[in-house]
């Protein structure tokens, strides 16, 4: 059982930044893929970024190339999601995810067992 935990969401001006947090508990999060997701109000879940159990690839939505970034830490059971350059569009509530690293489809979130409870994003304009 894995549970996940995230942080470092809040309120920022368009071209700002932002650090999301996720704490994992469990002793298979290294083994994990881990990914975050977001979703917007009225609009379904979307994928932003994937990372591999070891850290050595990492994926992201065009959507947020080139502004956002994700890394892990396998020894503090942690990944982060650095986030710049906001724009209002990225205003949502971001969830961090979980699951056995299958290596593909990193981008769907049927390949995540866990999810956390998700922080929210906002960003003015």
């Amino acid at each position: 059982q894995v549970q996940l935990v995230e942080s470092g969401g809040g309120l920022v001006q368009a071209g700002g930044s932002l650090r999301l947090s996720c704490a994992a508990s469990g002793r298979t999060f290294r083994t994990y893929a881990m990914g975050w997701f977001r979703q917007a109000p009225g609009k379904e879940r979307e994928f932003v970024a994937a990372i591999r159990w070891s850290g050595d690839f990492t994926y992201t939505a065009d959507s947020v190339k080139g502004r956002f970034s994700i890394s892990r830490d396998n020894a503090k059971n942690t990944v982060v999601l650095q986030m710049s350059s906001l724009k209002p569009e990225d205003t949502a509530v971001y969830y961090c995810a979980g699951g056995p690293d299958t290596g593909s489809r990193y981008y769907l979130p049927i390949v995540y067992d866990y999810w956390g409870r998700g922080t929210q994003v906002t960003v003015s304009s």
